[in-house]
């Protein structure tokens, strides 16, 4: 057990620091919050049925769709427990307080007065206590506030999971790619092209708009093979000429940049169907939005390759030794087709999603992306100096990166200051697994320094 234990640590460790960012974060973000909706409606019914069904029940509030919701529930809820008499008021303060005077001056009695978040701050509801006799027994209600970290709400985690979702994809391939001691700069030109190309062939080939799920697919399988066909060029380079992948990959970058350019003539692709956004959009299963369930698919399935297979164990061997790895009869050059061309597919799913997400494919999509794929590899403990590497640990590290994104987002940090931190995590990253390969831990490093002030003083 325990050494199942230390092992999980070695591996996936990296998962405490997303959980330390998490607790950081949540503290941080820690606001108060109001209901809304539903919840803000069940909330004031509950505190208002105390007086009865015979009291009577005004519900007032400002304009807006979301406080005309939220006050048509609150009423539909009082009907429902039997509640006989219950006004709606609503529009501007003048026109709820010439309603709430007619009651008054009419010496009709008021028991609740049923109230927005917005309308509760209306000034001159104290008054009318003062000005009616009738309405001295009042009671204001609002929905009440409680404490929350903004960090925590379904919505901003959700947003997170689906906003790292073509990110996450992409480092599969890539984190591939690194454990055989290669890199990929193409990815984000890829993802752009991918969405060109995609977009194109339903515009010029689907029906545009009027284009079916089946045309659709066909068009994404196309577009996903132009990006493979470009993966395979890169592998065939690396292998056949022996050209260092990084500069393999920089002039698949420019050339697959230049074609989305060039397909798109420099434009925006924008006529695409209703439906194109299902993938990118779309929830089910229990409200999960369905990119997250491809994700989750992915990195299953890539997690078995890397793990059960032969395939799997060819990756690392390549990356650990390549000449050992030639000599014990490991395909070699057919592994390193295998991942580019992997990485490239994916790049082009990824692609596929970003267009479904924008509804639309441009040429500027993916600016950047390689730097944060690259990034969530390491930062999940795949080493550069190929070899080493998670699957899992990848996706942790995809995560990371988002929730440092999102938490600076929430706190106010400016732009620029994000890129300064991130860039100094992807150098921390990469600096433990240097020290890691060293054979250094904290004793060394401490001795180190120890020695190193000694031999100053």
């Amino acid at each position: 057990m325990r050494v199942m234990f230390r092992r999980f640590i070695a591996d996936y460790g990296i998962i405490f620091v997303l959980l330390l960012l998490c607790v950081y974060y949540s503290i941080a973000t820690m606001n108060e919050q109001f209901p809304t909706g539903k919840d803000a409606a069940l909330q004031v019914t509950k505190t208002a049925l105390k007086h009865g069904k015979d009291a009577r029940y005004v519900v007032a509030i400002g304009g807006g769709q979301d406080q005309e919701a939220y006050a048509n529930d609150v009423v539909s809820r009082l009907k429902a427990e039997g509640v006989q008499t219950v006004d709606l008021l609503k529009g501007g303060p003048p026109v709820v307080r010439q309603g709430l005077e007619q009651i008054g001056n009419a010496g009709q009695q008021l028991d609740v007065l049923i109230l927005s978040k917005e309308s509760a701050n209306w000034q001159f509801l104290p008054k009318l206590q003062e000005q009616f006799p009738n309405f001295a027994k009042m009671e204001l209600i609002q929905p009440k506030s409680y404490r929350y970290p903004d960090f925590l709400k379904m919505s901003n985690l959700m947003a997170i999971a689906d906003r790292i979702v073509v990110i996450a994809i992409i480092a599969i391939g890539m984190t591939m790619v690194i454990i055989t001691n290669g890199i990929d700069l193409s990815v984000g030109s890829l993802i752009a092209l991918s969405a060109v190309v995609w977009t194109l062939f339903i515009r010029d080939y689907a029906g545009a708009e009027q284009a079916g799920a089946f045309g659709m697919i066909l068009c994404a399988i196309a577009a996903i093979l132009v990006c493979a066909c470009s993966g395979l060029f890169s592998g065939f380079m690396v292998t056949q000429f022996s050209i260092p992948p990084f500069i393999v990959t920089l002039a698949m970058m420019m050339v697959a940049s230049g074609l989305a350019f060039i397909f798109a003539q420099g434009q925006s692709i924008y006529q695409m169907p209703a439906t194109i956004t299902w993938l990118g959009r779309g929830a089910s299963f229990f409200g999960i939005p369905n990119t997250v369930v491809l994700m989750a698919l992915l990195y299953a399935g890539a997690h078995i390759l890397m793990t059960r297979t032969i395939v799997g164990r060819y990756v690392y061997a390549v990356g650990g030794n390549k000449e050992a790895a030639r000599l014990s009869g490991v395909p070699v050059n057919l592994v390193l087709f295998l991942v580019y061309a992997l990485s490239a597919s994916l790049s082009g799913l990824g692609g596929i999603v970003l267009a479904s997400q924008l509804k639309s494919g441009a040429p500027t999509y993916g600016v950047m992306y390689e730097m944060y794929v690259i990034a969530a590899a390491v930062v999940g403990g795949t080493s550069l100096s190929g070899g080493e590497g998670k699957i899992l640990g990848t996706l942790i590290g995809a995560f990371i990166i988002a929730v440092i994104q999102n938490g600076m987002n929430l706190t106010g940090v400016e732009s620029y200051t994000q890129k300064v931190v991130l860039g100094l995590v992807i150098l921390g990253a990469v600096l433990l697994d240097m020290l890691k390969k060293r054979g250094w831990n904290l004793k060394t490093i401490t001795r180190y320094f120890k020695a190193a002030s000694e031999k100053q003083a």
